[in-house]
Formats: structure tokens, C-alpha cells, sequence
């Protein structure tokens, strides 16, 4: 089912918030008042699309660090996110003791994640394990990279969700680059799809850059599992159009070409003509919004400058449990 004039709107809003506080990180990052980013540009369109797609109320999110437009449509907000960054003591996801983008929110659902690729696709796949046994109404969202799914997590998990018909929806963003390492360099195949349906599950691969059909896709596969049917693998192919992280130098493994080229799928440039042509957004109306979202980021940004920091005596707290006599 295509999305509202009304829900594309609100799509648009979403994707545009993610963008223009990313674009300020990066700012901040330069700045050198930030150490880390991992950007989600490019990414919005599959991550917002998706994040419309499922409940936001009751199912479980397993994110990855590129997740940001995701857990923003999710309920994060910049604050929220700019306190991370500066790794501040009111960071809601850690309490400012872990690098950026390692998302963990208990009231979204959202559960804590490694850096390392995969590693919580086995999570995702006990989380759904035990929706399945108590019978909850609830489904999992899985998302990751195309690298991800070449490593051994992956495979096994994917592999007993389709055995055991586990309610979990596996996002790919298959953003072309594994770090510096292009696709066809990892998988001799030419969509992760192809894996999922060697895996004995259904596997489709969609355009990214398309926010309508990556919430029409998704949603169809959050209703099979919704509905006891087993897991699916939804591959959005985005580009990246940012490096890898702030620690990458791009121009080492691709040309300024091949970036230029990509940038022609922006997916906030495709879903603007859409609404406009739609007559759902007028020049006045997006000037708002332009001004609305800087408002936000820089609201942020000025309250995260001003936080505390985290004190050291708390840095046990809660790692580990207190109180706990020893006799």
C-alpha cells in the first residue's frame, strides 16, 4: 500500500530533520568538538520508509551504527543524539561511555548493539525466538550493511530464523561499500536477496532511494511475520554518499566521479519532486521546514554544549549491580 499524501509529508520532515543534523555533525567534526560519526546520507529514504512500515509501539528495533534517520523517525531525538556524540552524562544511551551510533533506547524497543558487524543479528534472532514462544504480537527488525551479511553471525542466524519461521525482518542497506571494499569484491552474487532465498526465506531487492516502496516492501514483510509466516529479507540498495565514517578518506578507494553519480539518487531531492508534483509541497512550505529543522539542530546543539559531564565515580554505574551484600 503507497503512503498518504498526508504520511509522504510527514516522510519528507523526517528525512530532512536526519539530513540537516547529520550535515551539522559533520560541521562539528571538523570543528573537532565531536570525535566519531558514522553518517546516514543517502540513507534516509530506507531508513525513515521502514521506520513507517512497522510499529513503532510494541516491535523490537536491532539497529546498525548508520541507523540514524531510523532511530530519529523511531523517537530519538537531536538533543538526545547531540548528547551522545559529546558523550555527555545525560546521554540517554549509554551515559556518555560508548562511541557514537552504538544505539540503545529501553522505551523505543531499541536494543543495544557492537560495533562489530553481525554481531546482532543473533540477538534479533533470540528476540524473535521469544516472541514466538510467548506469543506476543510483535515482530523484529534486523537491519545492517551488505558487508554484514558475508560474515558467519549472519548467516547462522538467518539461517535458524528460517528453520524456526521467527518473526524478524531482515534489513540489508546495501550502500555498495563494505568500509573501502566494493560489493562485488565480497559476494559473488549481485544482491544479498540471492542470499536469503539460498537460506530458504523470502528475499527481495528494492531502490532505497524510493521512500514509498521501501514502506510498501517492508510493510509486507512486517505483515508475514506479523501474521506467523516466517522471516523476510527486504535489500534497499542506497548509496553512500558520505565516507564510510569520519575516520575514512574516501577518495582512496573511489573517485569524485562516482560520488557525483550517486548523489543524482539523493533520496530527499526524489521524494521533494514527488511531493511537489503531488502538489503536497509548496516552495513556502519546504522554506518552513528548511527553517524549522536548523532550529531544532542548533537547539540541540546549544543544549548538548552546555550539559554535564559524566563523573567518574559513576563509571561503574550500571555495569554492574550495587548493593548487593557480601554475606
Amino acid at each position: 500500500m503507497a503512503p498518504s499524501k498526508e504520511t509522504l509529508l510527514e516522510m519528507y520532515w523526517r528525512m530532512l530533520l536526519s539530513r540537516r543534523l547529520d550535515e551539522r555533525v559533520w560541521e562539528l567534526h571538523k570543528g573537532r568538538e565531536i570525535e566519531f560519526h558514522h553518517s546516514s546520507i543517502g540513507h534516509e529514504a530506507a531508513q525513515v520508509g521502514t521506520a513507517f512500515a512497522i510499529d513503532r509501539q510494541r516491535d523490537w528495533i536491532v539497529p546498525y551504527y548508520r541507523d540514524l534517520a531510523l532511530l530519529l523517525t523511531l523517537g530519538l531525538s537531536p538533543r538526545e543524539y547531540m548528547l551522545s556524540l559529546m558523550g555527555k552524562e545525560e546521554d540517554p544511551i549509554s551515559g556518555g561511555r560508548q562511541m557514537p551510533s552504538l544505539w540503545s533506547l529501553r522505551r523505543l524497543n531499541v536494543v543495544s548493539t557492537s560495533p562489530v558487524a553481525a554481531a546482532q543479528i543473533p540477538h534479533a534472532v533470540g528476540i524473535a525466538m521469544a516472541i514466538q514462544r510467548s506469543d506476543q504480537d510483535r515482530i523484529v527488525l534486523a537491519s545492517c550493511g551488505e558487508g554484514a551479511t558475508s560474515s558467519g553471525d549472519w548467516y547462522e542466524a538467518v539461517n535458524w530464523a528460517a528453520v524456526q519461521r521467527l518473526p524478524v525482518v531482515f534489513l540489508v542497506q546495501n550502500n555498495r561499500y563494505s568500509i573501502s571494499t566494493p560489493q562485488k569484491q565480497q559476494m559473488a552474487v549481485a544482491a544479498t536477496a540471492d542470499k536469503a532465498r539460498g537460506l530458504g526465506l523470502p528475499g527481495v531487492s528494492i531502490d532505497g532511494s524510493d521512500v514509498s516502496a521501501v514502506f510498501r516492501t517492508v510493510g509486507e514483510a512486517v505483515q508475514r511475520a506479523r501474521a506467523g509466516e516466517g522471516p523476510a529479507l527486504v535489500e534497499v540498495r542506497t548509496y553512500r554518499i558520505t565516507p564510510h565514517s569520519s575516520d575514512d578518506d574516501d577518495r582512496l578507494y573511489r573517485s569524485k566521479d562516482q560520488v557525483t553519480r550517486g548523489r543524482k539518487r539523493d533520496p530527499l531531492d526524489l521524494t521533494r519532486v514527488v511531493l511537489e508534483e503531488a502538489g503536497a509541497l509548496s516552495p513556502h512550505t519546504h522554506t518552513h521546514m528548511e527553517t524549522r529543522a536548523l532550529e531544532i539542530v542548533e537547539d540541540a546543539v546549544t543544549t548538548a554544549r552546555s550539559a554535564g559531564e559524566p563523573q567518574p565515580e559513576a563509571g561503574t554505574r550500571p555495569v554492574f549491580a550495587e548493593d548487593i551484600p557480601l554475606a
